[in-house]
């Protein structure tokens, strides 16, 4: 049996790490937290692809490698594969989690809450920080696949599209 980590306590760190980066330590510059996040999420995909490989034979393509990626990869860190796996057979790939667990904490609460000023209570407004906020905890798994797919031998990048919360959907687009 591998060694093996508590979901919440994984959970915790990556609301934590978020929360961290965005609001005190790039709490103005939100593209920097962004793009210290995904790094993070970069080195940690890195090294999970390096063990979770180890034994196996390189792959013979891109596809073969995110096919490993919806299937042991995803299953390997959040214990359940990817939902749906499309393509256009050009180098873009969309892979969708209807059910993220990373974002199943996340909810869209349209009443505006006690932190908010009066000139912002719109509706739009508090969705809009809302989506932003999950937005944020979603670059730690697009640096988590990028860093997987490089160390397989895949240049890419990697962007996530939020469509009903906590489905989620991550599109990668090969560098050619």
């Amino acid at each position: 049996m591998g060694r093996e980590v508590a979901e919440s306590c994984v959970d915790s760190l990556l609301i934590e790490m978020v929360s961290s980066y965005a609001d005190r330590f790039y709490a103005t510059k939100p593209e920097l937290a962004a793009r210290r996040i995904e790094s993070i999420g970069y080195q940690v995909g890195h090294q999970l692809s390096e063990r979770y490989t180890m034994d196996r034979p390189r792959f013979g393509d891109h596809l073969d490698a995110i096919k490993f990626i919806c299937k042991d990869f995803w299953s390997e860190i959040f214990k359940k594969q990817i939902d749906n796996l499309k393509t256009n057979h050009r180098g873009t790939f969309v892979l969708q989690d209807n059910r993220f667990r990373w974002l199943s904490h996340i909810s869209v609460d349209p009443s505006p809450d006690s932190s908010v000023t009066s000139q912002d209570t719109s509706e739009a407004s508090v969705e809009n920080k809302a989506a932003q906020a999950a937005s944020m905890h979603l670059y730690f798994p697009c640096g988590i696949i990028r860093g997987a797919l490089t160390n397989l031998g895949i240049p890419c990048a990697v962007s996530a599209d939020i469509s009903n919360l906590p489905a989620c959907s991550f599109v990668i687009r090969i560098k050619v």
